[in-house]
Protein backbone atom coordinates (compact mmCIF):
# COMPACT_ATOMS: atom_id res chain seq x y z
CA UNK A 1 0.00 0.00 0.00
CA UNK A 2 1.63 3.35 -0.56
CA UNK A 3 1.61 6.18 1.47
CA UNK A 4 -0.85 7.81 0.04
CA UNK A 5 -3.98 5.00 0.31
CA UNK A 6 -2.85 5.35 4.07
CA UNK A 7 -3.29 8.98 4.35
CA UNK A 8 -6.14 9.25 2.64
CA UNK A 9 -8.35 6.75 4.85
CA UNK A 10 -9.74 7.85 8.36
CA UNK A 11 -7.69 6.57 11.67
CA UNK A 12 -9.98 4.26 13.56
CA UNK A 13 -8.59 4.69 17.31
CA UNK A 14 -9.15 1.37 19.77
CA UNK A 15 -11.02 4.13 20.95
CA UNK A 16 -13.89 4.65 18.62
CA UNK A 17 -14.51 0.99 18.73
CA UNK A 18 -14.45 0.27 22.23
CA UNK A 19 -17.10 3.57 22.12
CA UNK A 20 -18.84 2.28 19.46
CA UNK A 21 -19.66 -1.57 21.66
CA UNK A 22 -21.14 0.95 23.96
CA UNK A 23 -23.40 2.38 21.90
CA UNK A 24 -24.33 -0.94 20.52
CA UNK A 25 -24.93 -2.55 23.85
CA UNK A 26 -26.65 0.34 25.10
CA UNK A 27 -29.06 0.70 21.99
CA UNK A 28 -29.62 -3.56 22.57
CA UNK A 29 -30.48 -2.86 26.18
CA UNK A 30 -33.15 -0.13 24.82
CA UNK A 31 -35.43 -2.66 22.57
CA UNK A 32 -35.15 -5.16 24.88
CA UNK A 33 -36.55 -2.96 27.75
CA UNK A 34 -39.30 -1.74 25.03
CA UNK A 35 -40.06 -5.26 23.98
CA UNK A 36 -40.13 -6.30 27.40
CA UNK A 37 -42.31 -3.39 28.83
CA UNK A 38 -45.04 -3.60 25.41
CA UNK A 39 -47.42 -6.18 27.44
CA UNK A 40 -48.01 -3.98 30.63
CA UNK A 41 -46.36 -0.79 30.71
CA UNK A 42 -46.70 0.29 27.67
CA UNK A 43 -50.39 -0.01 27.64
CA UNK A 44 -50.84 1.43 31.21
CA UNK A 45 -48.45 4.55 29.73
CA UNK A 46 -51.35 4.86 27.06
CA UNK A 47 -54.22 4.76 29.10
CA UNK A 48 -53.06 6.84 31.82
CA UNK A 49 -52.21 9.44 29.07
CA UNK A 50 -55.54 9.18 27.99
CA UNK A 51 -54.92 7.18 24.66
CA UNK A 52 -57.12 4.48 24.24
CA UNK A 53 -58.30 1.62 21.66
CA UNK A 54 -58.90 -1.67 21.74
CA UNK A 55 -56.21 -2.15 19.65
CA UNK A 56 -54.40 -1.49 23.22
CA UNK A 57 -55.96 -5.21 24.75
CA UNK A 58 -53.68 -6.91 21.65
CA UNK A 59 -50.26 -5.76 23.30
CA UNK A 60 -51.32 -8.16 26.17
CA UNK A 61 -50.76 -11.07 23.10
CA UNK A 62 -46.84 -10.58 24.57
CA UNK A 63 -47.15 -11.14 27.94
CA UNK A 64 -45.79 -15.04 27.69
CA UNK A 65 -42.89 -13.41 26.34
CA UNK A 66 -41.78 -10.97 28.23
CA UNK A 67 -39.26 -13.05 30.70
CA UNK A 68 -37.38 -13.62 27.35
CA UNK A 69 -37.09 -9.44 26.50
CA UNK A 70 -36.84 -8.99 29.60
CA UNK A 71 -33.34 -11.28 29.77
CA UNK A 72 -32.05 -10.32 26.12
CA UNK A 73 -32.59 -7.09 27.84
CA UNK A 74 -30.61 -7.52 30.83
CA UNK A 75 -27.82 -9.20 29.34
CA UNK A 76 -27.22 -6.15 26.80
CA UNK A 77 -27.80 -3.57 29.87
CA UNK A 78 -24.67 -5.64 31.54
CA UNK A 79 -22.40 -5.75 28.94
CA UNK A 80 -23.26 -1.80 28.32
CA UNK A 81 -22.42 -1.35 31.72
CA UNK A 82 -19.67 -3.41 31.80
CA UNK A 83 -18.52 -1.50 28.22
CA UNK A 84 -19.14 1.71 29.70
CA UNK A 85 -18.05 1.67 33.66
CA UNK A 86 -15.80 -0.84 33.77
CA UNK A 87 -13.52 -1.71 30.56
CA UNK A 88 -10.18 0.22 30.90
CA UNK A 89 -10.63 3.29 28.52
CA UNK A 90 -8.03 3.18 25.52
CA UNK A 91 -5.99 6.12 24.81
CA UNK A 92 -8.05 8.17 22.02
CA UNK A 93 -6.30 9.97 19.46
CA UNK A 94 -6.82 13.73 19.92
CA UNK A 95 -10.24 15.02 18.45
CA UNK A 96 -11.07 12.00 17.55
CA UNK A 97 -15.15 10.95 18.79
CA UNK A 98 -13.68 9.17 21.74
CA UNK A 99 -11.85 12.02 23.17
CA UNK A 100 -15.21 14.38 23.62
CA UNK A 101 -16.86 13.32 26.69
CA UNK A 102 -20.64 13.60 25.47
CA UNK A 103 -19.64 10.60 23.52
CA UNK A 104 -20.50 8.50 26.50
CA UNK A 105 -22.99 10.50 27.94
CA UNK A 106 -25.68 9.27 25.59
CA UNK A 107 -24.86 5.69 26.22
CA UNK A 108 -24.94 5.46 29.64
CA UNK A 109 -28.38 7.26 29.81
CA UNK A 110 -29.70 4.90 27.41
CA UNK A 111 -28.29 2.29 29.90
CA UNK A 112 -29.82 3.77 32.82
CA UNK A 113 -33.25 4.43 31.45
CA UNK A 114 -33.39 0.57 29.92
CA UNK A 115 -32.87 -0.53 33.46
CA UNK A 116 -35.62 1.91 34.38
CA UNK A 117 -38.04 0.04 32.29
CA UNK A 118 -36.71 -3.20 32.53
CA UNK A 119 -37.23 -3.10 36.11
CA UNK A 120 -40.84 -1.44 36.11
CA UNK A 121 -41.90 -4.18 33.07
CA UNK A 122 -40.38 -6.62 36.01
CA UNK A 123 -42.34 -5.32 38.89
CA UNK A 124 -45.47 -4.62 37.27
CA UNK A 125 -47.75 -6.82 39.54
CA UNK A 126 -46.92 -5.16 42.43
CA UNK A 127 -47.34 -1.55 41.27
CA UNK A 128 -49.58 -1.23 39.19
CA UNK A 129 -52.95 -2.05 40.70
CA UNK A 130 -52.12 1.53 42.72
CA UNK A 131 -53.14 3.09 39.72
CA UNK A 132 -56.71 1.21 39.94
Amino acid sequence: MSTTETETRPLQTVGDTEDRKGKVFAAGGVIGAILASTCCVVPLLFVTLGISGAWIGNLTALEPYKPYFAGVALVFIGLGFRQVYFKAKPACVEGSYCDKPQSAVIAKTALWLSTVVVLLALTISWWAPLFY
